[in-house]
């Protein structure tokens, strides 16, 4: 069955609300899948083509183990065959927590009065760059709460600030944003400073359960956010990145409107989105939801396997809200990014001796591993840490991305990148054993490589980087 939005009155339109709840809903009754029909799916997704809404539904309407079992090995063998063993690390900067919101699961919203409240100055700001720059890291993700204080020239001046910090061979490639919808001018602003991913999440799809969630402030207008990365499509950024708060209402509807979207930007501007993201709600100070809806890890671990197999190009982003175990169990199955010694507590990078404190948090994290204990589980497992921002800095997104990752032709680019990144980390910030397994790691990618020429240029920029060159990439 074709996806035909006609039958549900919505024509994608830019600027254009587009989700139908009868749409996803009967989409999802209609979905009664058979062994036979499941494992079709899974081989179409393997020819890395994106699945259908009603595909999608099949899949996720799956309870069978053994097809579940299926499910998770289709994901297995698309992720290496698209991304390799490839894991892109980031960390998440927060640079404000003042809201006007009030989004009852969230620690940051305007009536808890127990939170702390702070906006990094820049010379603060400057000090968490450059012990982010000291732990190895090349990849941030700003955050800020909705207030009036956070306007687009505010952000892209904090963008800008950080750009600008180098501390020894740091330095900070690519900033992401994750800040609330702008208008159009105000994504120029912010696209201007050189930003990489905007990061705008619906939190929920479903219009009645973002309005139980969303009582005050400018985020309880669905309509604003849910066109928010039109605007910024508009504006001219064309990696943006989707999400749903997992725990607000049925996950399986949430799949189905993170796929509608992606219909959605796909229609209107030939362009999917560059990750998607699916945390699940946690513990914060003074939170209110419906217990009803948290997913269990088998529910949890089975959509991100579903997600991998439904947008074969999409990067997905697990992040910290998660212990250990399940990012262990789920790298094996669809995650291409994941964040590595995190905090969130306010000014929490620089002052390292910290205790963790839940009213100085927008929510609980439940992985606090360093970076340098998550880049030694990483090439302990095999997997191949990447700090690489070439295809954003080379112009490799948007139209000119789906390019190159739709058929899976990123990995020739995003392996041998991620091996550069890697000798880097490997020469300025690696001990206790690491820099050791590191080499071992790379050589033994140098030696899966087929192309002998090729091989030979990464050679040659590898002893480059042992010689002190840095930022060299394909």
């Amino acid at each position: 069955m074709i996806y035909e939005p006609q039958l549900y009155a919505i024509k994608d339109k830019p600027m254009t609300p587009f989700i139908s709840e009868r749409e996803i809903e009967e989409t999802l009754q209609r979905a009664v899948p058979s062994g036979e029909q499941v494992r079709a799916i899974i081989d179409k997704s393997l020819h890395k083509t994106r699945l259908s809404m009603q595909e999608t539904a099949m899949l996720v309407n799956t309870t069978d183990p053994e097809l579940v079992e299926e499910i998770k090995a289709g994901a297995r063998r698309l992720k290496e065959q698209v991304y390799g063993k490839r894991i892109v690390l980031f960390a998440p900067l927060y640079v404000g927590n003042l809201c006007v919101n009030n989004c009852e699961y969230c620690g940051f919203r305007a009536a808890n009065k127990d939170q702390k409240r702070t906006t990094l100055s820049r010379d603060e700001l400057i000090r968490e760059v450059e012990s982010l720059e000291e732990m190895g890291q090349k990849r941030l993700i700003l955050v800020y709460g909705e207030h009036p204080k956070y306007t687009p020239e505010f952000i892209a001046d904090s963008v800008r600030t950080v750009y600008k910090v180098k501390k020894d061979n740091g330095e900070i490639r690519r900033v992401n944003i994750n800040a609330a919808p702008l208008d159009i001018e105000g994504f120029r602003t912010v696209h201007e400073a050189g930003i990489g991913t905007y990061q705008v999440f619906q939190e929920s799809y479903h219009r009645g359960a973002y309005a139980r969630y969303h009582t005050g402030g400018v985020k309880k207008d669905y309509d604003w956010r849910i066109s928010a990365l039109d605007r910024a499509q508009e504006a001219g950024i064309d990696d943006v990145g989707i999400g749903a708060l997992f725990g607000l209402y049925d996950w399986r509807f949430e799949v189905l409107g993170l796929i509608r979207h992606v219909n959605h930007l796909e229609a209107v501007y030939n362009v999917g989105p560059h990750t998607i993201s699916f945390p699940r709600l946690q513990r914060a100070s003074n939170v209110k939801y419906d217990p009803g809806w948290e997913m269990t890890d088998e529910e949890f671990t089975r959509m991100v396997a579903i997600l991998r197999l439904a947008v074969p190009y999409t990067g997905l982003i697990l992040t910290a809200r998660e212990p250990a175990a399940i990012r262990d169990e789920i790298l094996q199955f669809g995650v291409s990014q994941i964040d590595g010694g995190t905090k969130i507590e306010m000014k929490a990078y620089a002052e390292k001796e910290r205790e963790q404190d839940l009213d100085a948090e927008q929510f609980a994290i439940n992985d606090n591993r360093s970076l340098s204990e998550v880049m030694n589980e990483l090439i302990g497992n095999d997997y191949l840490p990447s700090f690489c921002t070439a295809c954003y800095r080379a112009g490799r997104t948007g139209e000119h991305f789906m390019e190159f990752s739709v058929p899976g032709f990123i990995k020739r680019y995003c392996t041998p990148n991620a091996m550069l990144t890697l000798a880097e980390y490997l020469e300025d910030y690696a001990h206790n054993g690491i820099r050791e397994k590191g080499y071992r790691l790379i050589q033994k990618n140098l030696q899966e490589l087929e192309n002998d020429h090729f091989k030979a240029r990464l050679e040659e920029r590898l002893e480059r980087v042992r010689q002190g060159e840095r930022d060299l990439y394909f």
